[in-house]
């Protein structure tokens, strides 16, 4: 199989630059180890758009980092996914800390974020009533913003999809062959050959980089530990709450999520192994304990799950968005900012492969994409009507989060549609709320199961490997029958 480019990961970073390549016309393919998009970092984070005042001045990280979020408000009206710029505070719990906090300010305004101030108590306190006793000033973000990060990957490989690219999911990169006509990519699926490399690939950027760049890079996983809170706790806090950061990061934030929920976290937490994304005791007991720190009274007691994911530390703490060798293109060390960077990191790479390759443009590239219905969003005539119309959304599968059957039905005939629970969970939250699955997962199972024609003994969770049932007492009965 030949390719002009080939992208390996479709996490954020990958599918936005898929993205921004479908606009030229050349063939695209995105190699994805796991069975979905968006099942690595980007799957597991706070889902924070950063306004881009923590990032050192003059990086590349800081400015990615602006000209994401600049970007992501149009993105979000042109791909359809959910974006609220509900702002951010950067708590100082001390006079000793203001020092720090007018440092960051500074930073933030040679950064070139808008709108910056610093406010006094009074100001915070009508701003956030469960703000810190100890908080005596903060730095106001206006153009903080929150997404779901499900939302705006697919959206990106969506959108790319449409335009003509190919997403080739449960296919392992094994090597990398530098041939005379560019690439020879040996894969657990088979042999792929390109022009071109990106490698997206997360917390295993490292590991091809150093296979064919002469000068080594360094990633550290470092693991961080959430807690989400019940919808129970919406409007606990109205903006992003972060804690001065730190050397490891910005620390335990609580902040709402575009969904109604409440999100605490994440710790920082350097491990060694490259899937780890287990909890720990230990971690939440470490984010327990932080997240009370710029906010009183944080109703914990309403946590319906906690998870954990990876951040891809660079030992230099800086973007890796640059041709590394010939025809092999890094987009590497994309830890946090990197879900606010993703639309500027996806248009950089894009821009260097044109500069490279000067393809031409596509004249029917279409750069929108309609996300799943939601009937929430209905007023009561408009979802009656579309009842009348398709009966699927009348039929509620997913208590916990109002989601219907049309949604569930629409994520799996939609271009790369869901094949798992995890898949629909992603693209319509059946599963996330305050049962985590418990009542609607046979539901979901028995659809999946129809919908791609296949017993539900193949029905999994997130992939091969994560089967959830062996078969049916009924199957069993008829061997057993066939045997007599």
């Amino acid at each position: 199989m030949k390719y002009d480019v080939l992208i390996i990961g479709a996490g954020v970073t990958g599918c936005a630059v898929a993205r921004w390549l479908s606009q030229y016309d050349a063939s695209v393919c995105v190699l994805e180890k796991e069975e979905d998009v968006c099942c690595g970092t980007s799957k597991a984070n706070s889902a924070i758009l950063h306004a881009g005042f923590d990032a050192k001045h003059g990086t590349l990280m800081a400015k990615l980092n602006v000209r994401g979020s600049e970007m992501a408000e149009a993105l979000s009206k042109e791909l359809d996914f959910s974006y609220d710029r509900c702002g951010s505070l950067v708590v100082c719990l001390s006079e000793e800390d203001r020092p720090r906090l007018i440092a960051l300010y500074e930073n933030g305004v040679k950064n070139g974020v808008k709108g910056l101030e610093i406010i006094e108590r009074d100001r915070l306190i009508a701003m956030e009533p469960n703000v810190s006793d100890s908080a005596v000033a903060a730095l106001w973000a206006p153009t903080g913003a929150i997404v779901c990060p499900f939302e705006m990957t697919l959206a990106f490989a969506e959108n790319a999809a449409e335009n003509g690219t190919t997403f080739c999911f449960d296919t392992a990169v094994q090597s990398l062959v530098r041939t005379d006509a560019g690439w020879r990519v040996e894969t657990d699926r088979g042999v792929f050959e390109a022009k071109a490399i990106v490698n997206a690939a997360g917390v295993y950027a490292d590991v091809f980089h150093n296979a064919v760049c002469d000068k080594p890079i360094h990633i550290t996983p470092r693991r961080g530990d959430y807690c989400l809170l019940d919808h129970a706790a919406e409007g606990f806090v109205r903006h992003t709450v972060f804690q001065l950061p730190g050397i490891k990061g910005k620390g335990v934030l609580v902040s709402p999520t575009v969904h109604g929920n409440v999100i605490v976290g994440p710790t920082a937490i350097d491990v060694d192994d490259r899937e780890g994304t287990n909890t720990t005791a230990d971690g939440l007991n470490d984010l327990m304990q932080k997240a009370g720190m710029a906010v009183k009274n944080l109703p914990l007691r309403q946590t319906i799950t906690s998870f954990a994911g990876l951040r891809a530390h660079e030992d230099g703490h800086e973007f890796i968005v640059q041709e590394s060798a010939p025809d092999f293109f890094d987009c590497a060390g994309i830890e946090s900012p990197g879900l606010s960077s993703a639309p500027a990191i996806g248009e950089m790479a894009a821009g260097l492969l044109w500069e490279r390759y000067r393809w031409t443009k596509k004249p029917d590239w279409n750069p929108t994409r309609r996300g799943i219905l939601d009937p929430k969003t209905l007023s009561t005539e408009e979802w009656n009507a579309l009842i009348q119309k398709e009966p699927a959304y009348g039929q509620i599968i997913c208590r916990c989060e109002s989601v219907t059957e049309g949604e569930i039905l629409d994520a799996i005939r939609r271009p790369l549609g869901a094949r798992s629970l995890d898949g629909v969970k992603r693209r319509t939250r059946a599963g996330m709320g305050r049962c985590q699955a418990g009542f609607c997962s046979p539901r979901v199972m028995e659809i999946l199961s129809r919908e791609r024609n296949v017993p539900l003994s193949e029905i999994t969770k997130n992939g091969k490997g994560s089967e959830l049932i062996v078969g049916t007492a009924k199957d069993v009965y008829r061997e057993v029958r066939d045997e007599a």
